[in-house]
């Protein structure tokens, strides 16, 4: 197991790469996600993807060609090479806007990786995306700022939310109904958490640091 963070960066829009990867980390970028870490001078430890965007093979030392025809997205494949490394912790970039169905399948990710004792954390241009799987997430204290908690699994039991301006008491979400939308930190210490299912979970950039 690796103690840093798996960078994984698409070809989806990109709202900026705000990191400095350091020598524990792993940076891996999927098809054009190439030209987003070359133009922020960020080091790119491979390279993987049918290539279909960017329309060339790259001369890079660590270079996975993959089929055009597979099961995986070039992202859930870059994933799995993170995996297959020890990574556990996964920062996600430039994984939505553009076409829908790679950022539903980026969220789906986020859920394979949270079912599977993992974290992923999908960055969008003001907010973070990440899951949980009958855990918790606890934030130190946050002025402000909206965070938004969805039913990934077909029905989430015991789901409670404490220390935002909305909360919830042993709850049951579905999939079905998107009551967890827009509550709101109210600068006390949070806890989201769940004890059977996957919560997707929608919060500020600025949050990120306040994660406990």
């Amino acid at each position: 197991m690796h103690n840093g963070i798996c960078y994984v960066i698409g070809a989806g829009e990109n709202h900026g790469l705000d990191f400095t990867p350091t020598a524990e980390d792993f940076v891996i970028a999927a098809d054009a996600g190439l030209c987003y870490t070359e133009k922020a001078d960020i080091r790119t430890d491979l390279v993987i993807g049918d290539f279909d965007t960017l329309q060339y093979v790259p001369q890079h030392s660590n270079v996975i060609v993959l089929s055009a025809e597979k099961d995986d997205t070039d992202m859930f494949e870059a994933v799995r090479q993170g995996i297959q490394r020890g990574y556990t912790d996964f920062h996600i970039y430039c994984g939505t806007g553009g076409r829908i169905d790679h950022t539903l399948a980026n969220l789906q990710m986020l859920a394979y990786l949270s079912e599977n004792n993992m974290r992923g954390f999908l960055f969008d241009r003001d907010n973070i995306v990440t899951a949980i799987t009958d855990k918790r997430l606890c934030f130190e204290k946050i002025p402000c700022g909206y965070v938004s908690v969805f039913s990934y699994s077909p029905k989430c039991e015991d789901v409670t939310l404490c220390g935002l301006k909305y909360e919830l008491d042993h709850a049951v979400l579905t999939n079905t109904f998107p009551i967890g939308t827009s509550n709101e930190f109210i600068n006390e210490k949070s806890i989201i958490s769940v004890k059977t299912g996957t919560l997707i979970i929608v919060f500020p950039k600025s949050a990120k640091e306040k994660i406990i």
